[in-house]
């Protein structure tokens, strides 16, 4: 994973950069949505994967964000017991997602 900013790739075997993920199931495709945080040049930078259900597996990032852009976003993820759990229906998965999970 590299910074959308300045290309700063983050080591995942040590995660670094790494601030908050979340997973969840929408009509079978599995979302995963990361932030990292990049100590070079201090922005924020999403890491979006979707495992779909029927199809290819799509990875993109997005950003550069500003910690003013993710930080309600980042905060509700870290309001949840167990981000990692795509079948996971507490309210802040809930509201996370939209209201959209299966």
């Amino acid at each position: 994973m590299k910074c959308s900013q300045c290309g700063y790739e983050f080591d995942r075997t040590k995660d670094e950069g790494w601030v908050a993920s979340i997973s969840g199931s929408i009509m079978g495709d599995e979302y995963i949505e990361t932030y990292y945080y990049c100590e070079k040049c201090g922005k924020y930078t999403q890491d979006n994967y979707r495992d779909r259900f029927l199809g290819d597996t799509d990875i993109f990032p997005r950003g550069p964000y500003t910690q003013e852009e993710v930080e309600a976003s980042i905060e509700l993820i870290k309001k949840c017991p167990e981000p990692w759990n795509k079948k996971c229906r507490c309210d802040a998965h809930i509201e996370y997602f939209g209201g959209s999970l299966d």
